[in-house]
């Protein structure tokens, strides 16, 4: 398994990481609108994918996903484990700070209604999801930010912490010798971890979070917190997470995207490729650089799939009682 934050050894450490169409996933089961697919096996149901090689916080998803059966408490549950953990530079308490030494958190929600939370900029909070679940289900807004998200949090009974741990600020002041922000690509794992539960009645939720781009501008907000971005979820079709570089999937909504290909009729797996091949076609400049985008989706019958633009990408899927992981998938770009 890649180390966490070897991602970006000269510049970000962890920013722009993704690749490879998931081809471990199931795509068999069958997708919304395409009648030529055989009807999925109710025995797909429920099921948790994430990700990245992150084990820990899918099998705490699927865990909760049994206990209370509730596919929004069950992403919430993955995303705290990894929010929690200090060895994660990519997400929540021991991230990696902006290029000024502040940690910024960015995390969003979203459940099988159509509900939506969202918090950008939030500094001193170890659970940005929560609060963003707590902004979903407390506000008529969907989206908080800054100093504002940080006065809700506080207000309903957030903890502050401080966030930068020493070896995420010997990093940064490492870091700070060259101020080199050129990613190598798949060195480790990105910055975010974004996760997709279905229950046995083909409920969808999502969520994403992440300390976003190491060394990034001060204020600056990628992709993870925007529905329809970083997530999407639209429960009569299916849900789809993103992970990369946060502008490009800003700029094609690429989560909302692959939940519209699979309402036209593509499969998952499909949907992701389409998506990727989308950004390629308009952005000829990932070509040259070496930038990567990568997805996961989830559609109504529990069947999965994901791509990224070069080799490398990691899932983890929890299915049929089973907890599969896959390294180093190939890539759509030829």
């Amino acid at each position: 398994m890649p180390t966490r934050r070897r991602f970006f050894t000269q510049a970000f450490i962890s920013s722009l990481v993704i690749g490879g169409g998931l081809s471990g996933c199931n795509t068999d089961s069958g997708s919304v609108g395409n009648k030529s697919r055989k009807k999925a096996d109710p025995a797909d149901l429920p099921a948790v994918i994430a990700t990245w090689k992150t084990e820990a916080a899918v099998t705490k998803a699927a865990e909760t996903l049994q206990q209370t059966g509730s596919a929004l408490d069950a992403v919430e549950a993955g995303a705290r484990v990894e929010e929690a953990d200090p060895k994660n530079m990519t997400v929540g308490y021991g991230g990696l700070p902006d290029r000024d030494g502040f940690v910024t958190l960015d995390a969003c929600i979203m459940d099988h209604q159509g509900r939506a939370g969202s918090v950008t900029f939030l500094q001193d909070i170890k659970h940005p999801v929560s609060v963003a679940r707590k902004v979903m289900e407390a506000t008529p807004h969907v989206i908080l930010s800054g100093d504002g998200a940080l006065q809700f949090a506080l207000e309903n009974g957030f903890e502050r912490i401080k966030l930068l741990t020493p070896e995420a600020e010997a990093a940064w002041k490492k870091w700070l010798e060259t101020e080199q922000y050129k990613p190598v690509v798949n060195i480790e794992r990105h910055d975010t971890i974004g996760l997709l539960a279905i229950d046995k009645d083909g409920n969808i939720s999502g969520a994403c979070t992440t300390s976003g781009m190491a060394y990034k501008m001060h204020g600056r907000v990628g992709d993870s917190p925007i529905i329809g971005a970083g997530l999407f979820v639209d429960n009569e079709v299916g849900g789809a997470v993103g992970t990369g570089l946060g502008e490009l999937v800003l700029k094609t909504l690429g989560s909302f995207l692959i939940v519209e290909f699979m309402r036209q009729g593509k499969s998952p797996q499909e949907a992701c490729e389409a998506a990727i091949q989308r950004i390629i076609d308009k952005y000829p400049e990932v070509r040259k650089e070496e930038i990567q985008v990568g997805f996961v989706a989830i559609d109504k019958t529990g069947a999965t799939g994901a791509a990224a633009i070069l080799p490398g990408f990691q899932y983890t899927l929890h299915q049929r009682g089973k907890l599969t992981t896959a390294d180093n998938l190939p890539g759509v770009m030829k």
